[in-house]
């Protein structure tokens, strides 16, 4: 028996300043607080079209040195936009804020990177229509390549993917 979720729902980060970390999420995604608890010098962050509680919960810890790039533990997160010229509007944002890290084509997915004041990396994504995944839709065919943003603006603009809800087979 394997556990039934349906995806991620929230996220939580250490982050060396509590303040300069919602700061951050606040400016880069239009994050609100939620909720704080000073025990745990900790706060809890909701997207503006998000029916969670909460998408980031963020622990202040203290100056630490950064974790080094590769080693074990969390990669990056992902959020998905719902249309390309969001993804478009959130490398703007992420280069005016200085987060800005870079970007490519995932086949089925577009996406910008970017990383917040502790290093904590994070990619903005744009799915494509499903029936438009073609070979991408096997988990087999996943590339990293160069992504034309302007390309795809042209190509996709106005279409929305955020909705679209995937029919899983039952097990």
């Amino acid at each position: 028996m394997t556990v039934n979720a349906v995806r991620l729902n929230h996220a939580v980060l250490f982050v060396a300043d509590l303040e300069r970390s919602i700061a951050f999420y606040s400016a880069a995604f239009g994050m609100t607080v939620m909720a704080r608890e000073p025990r745990a010098n900790a706060t809890f962050l909701r997207l503006p079209r998000s029916g969670n509680h909460h998408d980031l919960g963020l622990f202040g810890v203290g100056a630490q040195p950064p974790r080094p790039r590769g080693s074990i533990g969390l990669y990056h997160l992902a959020w998905q936009v719902d249309t390309i010229e969001e993804l478009e509007e959130a490398r703007a944002t992420l280069a005016d804020l200085g987060a800005y890290t870079g970007e490519s084509s995932h086949g089925a997915t577009k996406s910008v990177y970017g990383q917040d004041p502790d290093g904590n990396e994070f990619e903005v994504m744009w799915m494509l229509p499903r029936a438009t995944w073609g070979e991408y839709a096997d988990a087999d065919a996943a590339p990293i390549d160069r992504l034309n943003l302007a390309a795809e603006v042209e190509r996709w603009a106005g279409v929305r993917t955020a909705a679209e809800l995937v029919p899983v087979e039952a097990s």
